[in-house]
């Protein structure tokens, strides 16, 4: 039941939604990218409106994801950068065991040794990515954006172990993550 619920009310039929959120999760692409590229296939909608899927289902793909992840090994470091959010540096931690594979961040308005303790130098995919977005407006859509963001990159990664790693398998797990029939 909670799958059916997530996409009541919407005016686009699943698969879309995911389609557009997964896609700006994952690459380099800005709202009015992804409006641009729907509007080629025929569908017609607001930047806006694919921001509001973003910070709606960023953090519950993150969630959905993480029940799916291959274990991660007991050597683990802290990542520490800084990304700018609202005109204001805030403080990115990330936690990455020793192959690389995520295992968590937490965003942070002051640099602090408690804030670095707490989380982990594989932080360039994210400087990549929020330097193509204008910019990151508040601190809690930056929380919403950075979990979709690591969600996406941890897919990326291949640590869910569910299945071989192709594009049409990703989508097929993403779709299965939200009850959507593929």
């Amino acid at each position: 039941m909670e799958n059916q619920n997530s996409f009541k009310w919407k005016h686009y039929q699943p698969e879309i939604i995911l389609l557009t959120v997964r896609w700006y999760l994952r690459y380099n692409l800005s709202f009015r990218n992804l409006v641009e590229m729907m509007e080629e296939r025929g569908l017609s909608m607001a930047h806006t409106t694919i921001m509001r899927w973003v910070h709606q289902y960023g953090p519950d793909l993150d969630k959905r994801i993480r029940r799916h992840l291959k274990q991660t090994n007991d050597s683990w470091r802290v990542d520490e950068t800084y990304i700018k959010v609202k005109g204001q540096w805030m403080y990115l931690y990330r936690a990455v065991d020793s192959e690389g594979n995520p295992i968590d961040f937490y965003l942070s308005e002051l640099r602090d040794k408690q804030a670095a303790k707490r989380f982990e130098q594989d932080h360039r995919f994210i400087k990549k990515r929020v330097c193509s977005m204008l910019g990151l407006k508040s601190f809690r859509t930056a929380t919403y954006i950075l979990s979709g963001i690591e969600a996406m990159h941890m897919v990326k990664k291949d640590q869910p172990h569910q299945w071989e790693k192709s594009a049409q398998n990703e989508v097929e797990f993403i779709h299965k993550l939200f009850g959507v029939a593929a």
